[in-house]
């Protein structure tokens, strides 16, 4: 039976009834769960997680198989050809510490179905499991049915949140094959995609916003306890992880697990109206990726600047629209009715230490994308990856800002160790 407090997420929250009958094993400590639609390769990607070290703690690995009522043929005859792969695969792959279960939801809502749905009925099943066996601090990690691992995944995930860290979740560390069996303008597309987010995430570090973490759906884990505190994961056809886990980072103490490695497909694809497969995709027709101007980061720096030199002095009721800030940040901070939200911050906070956490509950990851858009929509334009990559490990002295430029993968390189490196700020 479930908890008070768990009963009452799926009254709020909740999509369906309990899909695995077995009873969870008490030593239960990681539910990884793989969201599946028209997957031509599931079994690779369970042969990466069965090939994975043991960790102390049990693991269960649920898989969601689903597609929406009406979806094309051929869809559907390769998601019943999944279902008997993978039940013929897990009848011979038995290990008590490491169980597969797979789930079927051939008929989803179509203004429902989508990823978001697929990882919310296996997150939320997690949920059910954890709550069976009282363990809240259980970790639900994000996987993709065409993703691999390395073979410390789940030791990694293990210790990472049972080393006497308090993280109520994290952003796991992926690399996107630069090589393999696709063409090499995939290689080329999806090296540019990631340049892409880790110049995003780099960028905003070093504007100084505390939540600034890769938001990657098949990256990502998070306690039961959060998940289920938090609402738990929303419907939504693409976008689901920025989403999701921007309820869970405020909540402090999020990280980054870099001690492995989780390698996403980089094939193109149509299925969402962005992320990885639509960026190749466009990629492949208008050979190049676009990001956002440095100036909107270096505009947000200035800001945020502001309002910590300002919480420092203990001068709260200084920070306002000033003549100071620039233009972009100005009419963004009116377009969003900063006023009214300073005098609740203000008539809500005695210290300065307590202002700034205010701020930038409001000033939230939603926010500072809005911003970067704002700025680059009616202020800058967009610039070309490479460029803006660049400028940026210029402006933090990484890299000079002279001599020849490298190439995309060079620069992703560069980008990649810089994200080993885990993100710690006082949140």
């Amino acid at each position: 039976m479930a908890t008070p407090e768990t009963e009452y997420y799926f009254q709020r929250f909740g999509f369906c009834q309990r899909q695995i009958p077995a009873a969870p094993r008490s030593e239960l400590g990681i539910v990884v769960v793989i969201p599946c639609y028209n997957e031509p390769d599931l079994i690779g990607c369970l042969e990466s997680l069965w090939r994975c070290e043991r960790p102390g703690c049990s693991v269960e690995v649920i898989l969601v198989v689903n597609s929406p009522a009406g979806c094309a043929g051929e869809a559907v005859a390769q998601n019943r050809a999944t279902r008997k792969d993978a039940d013929e695969w897990i009848g011979r792959h038995r290990d008590p510490d490491l169980e597969f279960h797979p789930v079927h939801f051939p008929e989803l809502p179509p203004k429902q179905a989508g990823v978001g749905l697929a990882r919310k009925i296996g997150m939320d099943e997690a949920l059910r499991r954890f709550d069976e066996i009282g363990r809240m601090d259980g970790i639900i990690a994000g996987f993709d049915a065409d993703c691999r691992c390395e073979r410390n995944y789940l030791t990694a995930i293990e210790g990472h949140f049972w080393n006497g860290r308090l993280s109520p979740g994290c952003s796991i560390y992926f690399e996107h094959p630069l090589s393999g069996p696709f063409t090499p303008e995939v290689y080329e597309a999806v090296a540019a995609y990631e340049l892409h987010l880790r110049y995003y995430v780099q960028a905003l570090r070093f504007a100084g916003f505390p939540h600034a973490y890769h938001t990657v759906g098949s990256c990502m884990a998070v306690r039961a306890g959060a998940y289920r505190k938090q609402g738990g994961m929303n419907k939504r056809k693409a976008g689901e992880d920025f989403y999701f886990l921007h309820k869970i980072i405020p909540l402090g103490g999020f990280s980054d697990l870099t001690g492995t490695t989780v390698h996403p497909s980089p094939r193109p694809s149509d299925r969402v109206p962005f992320g990885t497969g639509m960026a190749v995709s466009r990629f492949l027709i208008e050979r190049k990726i676009k990001t956002y101007p440095l100036e909107a980061f270096f505009d947000l720096k200035l800001l945020f600047d502001h309002v910590e030199e300002n919480c420092r002095a203990g001068k709260v009721g200084n920070i306002g629209v000033t003549k100071e800030f620039p233009a972009p940040v100005r009419s963004f901070l009116e377009q969003q009715r900063f006023g009214v939200a300073l005098a609740e911050m203000r008539a809500n906070t005695a210290s300065a230490a307590a202002f700034q956490k205010r701020f930038f509950l409001w000033f939230d990851g939603f926010r500072a994308m809005k911003f970067i858009h704002h700025a680059r929509d009616h202020f800058y334009g967009p610039g070309s990856v490479e460029e803006q990559a660049g400028r940026l490990l210029a402006a933090t002295g990484v890299v000079p800002d002279s001599g020849p430029k490298p190439s995309i993968q060079e620069w992703l390189g560069v980008y990649r160790e810089l994200d080993r490196v885990a993100f710690s700020s006082e949140q």
